[in-house]
């Protein structure tokens, strides 16, 4: 398979197999990731100071700002698998 189809069978892994128990952190990475992996730099304004979780979500993906496209697929393929493993998958 190549990188974007791994990267759709991550997304697809994350939305439907992986247990809704990640921790905040965790869901940042994988909103981040996704974000830059999908559109690239952040291109939007930071939300303001009464949107807490419009802001954190806006400085995880800004954090990721330089990284490539591909880079950021991958990172999010191998994010992914962890969150697989530790957060299991439903029945």
């Amino acid at each position: 398979m190549g990188l974007q189809e791994d990267f759709d069978a991550a997304v697809d892994s994350i939305s439907n197999k992986v247990n809704k128990t990640m921790d905040n952190d965790e869901l940042k990475e994988v909103y981040a990731l996704f974000k830059q992996a999908s559109i690239g730099d952040i291109n939007t304004d930071r939300p303001g100071m009464f949107d807490m979780k419009g802001k954190a979500k806006w400085d995880a993906w800004s954090s990721k700002k330089g990284m490539s496209q591909d880079e950021a697929k991958q990172k999010y393929v191998e994010f992914a698998a962890k969150m697989l493993e530790k957060h299991g998958a439903r029945a």
